[in-house]
């Protein structure tokens, strides 16, 4: 109820600040479609009209609809948690001058991978190796949790598991039939603090709320994950996902006329562990992304506070003490 309460009059003074004059004009900025880039863009918002005095369009979209917009119209402004890696057009943007990068605005990276519980790699820390697992698979339950048919890590994990003679040596790919029936594996493996071994990634609410380990694999190979990444592929090799670099871009146009909100924005960056815990209380509580940035302001003040130059941490003193 605190941060509903909260996030309803944060809405409100940012309605307000909209509709009055604006220090720094319209700003455009996307509302990427999964849940960690909704809270950068709240938290965004709400310090771009109450910090700055920017009048501040939310931008429903996702990545390749963003980046074509821009490409045509010079719109929308900003674009939040673009997951370069995976996104061709994207290099092609900056090298015409259309995109400007700020920031790593996941500053560890997207990371993909293999996880055990933190209560089985606490009393059984040798299953934090592939080498470990493969000693004693049915230490993890003999079986591996993969994500479902038709996810790119569908492919990938199978390919690695086949290169990495799973099957053989004990271990069962079970296969999930959606991400949620991947989630609540998780979540009944901890209520019981039963073996667990599988595929997953972060930041999510899974990972904020379960405490997970990273399996340690062979290190990334370059070649092995792109030939991993197809179903013909004839020579899987075992290789670690890379990780990916996940950052907040503006138009070409913006970085020029909105120098000092560039700045903020470039400053803007959350850990995996943030943003997890963030998205952990977001479903504990079932809260609104405005509710989730309100959460964050309150708990994470010494963190955004610097983003700020000294004009914004005027306007936003009472928040921050």
């Amino acid at each position: 109820m605190k941060y509903r309460l909260l996030a309803a009059g944060a809405v409100a003074a940012t309605m307000g600040a909209t509709s009055a004059s604006a220090d720094c004009g319209e700003v455009s900025i996307t509302q990427m479609d999964w849940a960690s880039a909704r809270v950068v863009t709240a938290v965004a918002e709400f310090l771009m009209a109450q910090g700055y005095g920017c009048d501040v369009n939310v931008v429903p979209s996702s990545t390749v609809p963003a980046l074509t917009s821009l490409a045509e119209t010079g719109e929308p402004d900003i674009l939040t948690e673009v997951w370069a890696n995976s996104t061709p057009a994207y290099e092609g943007l900056l090298a015409d001058g259309k995109l400007v990068e700020l920031t790593h605005v996941l500053s560890d990276g997207g990371i993909e991978g293999w996880w055990i519980p933190q209560y089985l790699a606490e009393s059984n820390p040798e299953l934090t190796t592939w080498e470990g697992i493969m000693a004693n698979p049915a230490a993890v339950g003999g079986k591996f949790h993969d994500c479902p048919s038709g996810w790119a890590c569908d492919i990938i994990n199978n390919n690695n598991l086949k290169a990495a003679g799973a099957e053989a040596g004990g271990l069962e790919r079970f296969q999930h039939g959606s991400g949620e029936t991947l989630q609540t594996s998780i979540a009944a493996a901890y209520a019981d603090e039963a073996p667990w071994f599988g595929y997953y990634w972060a930041p999510t609410a899974v990972l904020g709320k379960y405490p997970m380990v990273q399996v340690e694999v062979p290190a990334y190979d370059a070649e092995a994950h792109t030939c991993n990444g197809s179903s013909d592929c004839a020579t899987p090799g075992f290789s670690a996902y890379p990780v990916a670099k996940v950052v907040t871009a503006v138009s070409g146009t913006f970085a020029e006329e909105e120098p000092e909100v560039t700045e903020l924005l470039r400053n803007l960056a959350f850990t995996n562990s943030q943003m997890g815990e963030i998205l952990a209380w977001r479903l504990d509580n079932n809260a609104s992304d405005e509710e989730a940035a309100v959460y964050f302001l309150t708990n994470y003040k010494d963190v955004w506070g610097s983003w700020l130059n000294d004009e914004a941490k005027g306007k936003l003193a009472a928040i921050l003490n």
